[in-house]
C-alpha cells in the first residue's frame, strides 16, 4: 500500500473541483478521474463507463490503453465488475481474478491476460441514482486498501455530481443527449490519438497526453483539437511546440 499525504489528497480533489466549474469539458474531466483514482488507489489502472439513454454501459475513459481495450470488451460482453456494480449499485470486487473464472468466465481470463491480477469496482451513484461504474485494475493480486476505497469512493461521489450537472437534471431524471454527444466526442479523440501516435511514433497514452497537455496550453477544448487533427492530417498544430 502507498501511504497519500493529506495534501496530496486535498491537492486531487481541488483539481477535480476546479475542472467542474472552468469551462467544463466531460471527456477531459473522466480521464482526469480515471488518472487521479488510478494514482491515489495505488493500483495499475483505472476505466470509466457510464449508462446510455437503454441503461446499457459505454466506455468514456480509462487511465492507460489496456484499461481500455478491457473495458471495452467488458461492455461488449456484458460481463464484469463494472456490470455487476452498475446492475445492484454495490461496490464489487475479486482479490484474484486467477481464481474468478466461475465468477466471471469471459472477463477474468481477459483481464488475467492483459496484466491484471485483481479488480474493484464502485458505482456512481447520487442516492438511488446509479449511472455508471469505476473500475480499479491492479497488477498484483489482493484487497483494496479500506482507507483508499473511502477516498475512491468520495472522489467517485464528486465525478457523478458533475457528470449530472453535465447532462443536466429534469424531475428527478437525467437526461441522455449529452451522453450521447459526450459519446461523439470519444470516437473523434480516439481518431485522434491514433493519429498522433503514428505522426510522433509514441504510443497511444503519450498521444492523448500530448493532446491533452496542447488543449490546455492553448485553453482550447479537448474535442477542438482532435477535430483538427483528425479533419486535417497534414496542417494541424504543432502538437509538440511548447
Amino acid at each position: 500500500m502507498t501511504t497519500i499525504s493529506p495534501d496530496r489528497i486535498a491537492e486531487v480533489f481541488v483539481e477535480v473541483a476546479d475542472t467542474l466549474v472552468d469551462d467544463f469539458d466531460l471527456i477531459d474531466f473522466l480521464h482526469l478521474v480515471t488518472r487521479r483514482s488510478a494514482h491515489l488507489a495505488d493500483v495499475a489502472a483505472a476505466g470509466l463507463l457510464l449508462a446510455d439513454h437503454r441503461g446499457q454501459l459505454q466506455f468514456m475513459a480509462a487511465s492507460a490503453e489496456e484499461a481500455r481495450l478491457l473495458e471495452l470488451f467488458q461492455v461488449q460482453n456484458h460481463e464484469g465488475p463494472c456490470q455487476d456494480a452498475f446492475r445492484t449499485g454495490q461496490a464489487v470486487g475479486d482479490a484474484d481474478l486467477t481464481e474468478a473464472h466461475a465468477r466471471w468466465p469471459v472477463f477474468a481470463p481477459r483481464a488475467v491476460s492483459a496484466g491484471y491480477r485483481s479488480v474493484h469496482a464502485i458505482p456512481l451513484r447520487l442516492r438511488s441514482n446509479v449511472i455508471g461504474a469505476l473500475n480499479l485494475f491492479g497488477a498484483e493480486a489482493g484487497d483494496l486498501d479500506p482507507d483508499n476505497s473511502r477516498i475512491i469512493q468520495a472522489l467517485a461521489d464528486v465525478a457523478t455530481i458533475g457528470i449530472l450537472q453535465e447532462r443536466t437534471i429534469s424531475r428527478g431524471e437525467v437526461l441522455t443527449e449529452q451522453l450521447q454527444s459526450a459519446l461523439n466526442s470519444r470516437i473523434v479523440i480516439e481518431q485522434a490519438k491514433g493519429v498522433v501516435a503514428q505522426r510522433y511514433e509514441i504510443d497511444i497514452n503519450d498521444a492523448f497526453e500530448m493532446l491533452r497537455s496542447y488543449a490546455r496550453r492553448h485553453n482550447q477544448r479537448l474535442l477542438a483539437v482532435a477535430s483538427a487533427v483528425v479533419t486535417d492530417t497534414v496542417d494541424y498544430p504543432d502538437l509538440a511546440a511548447g
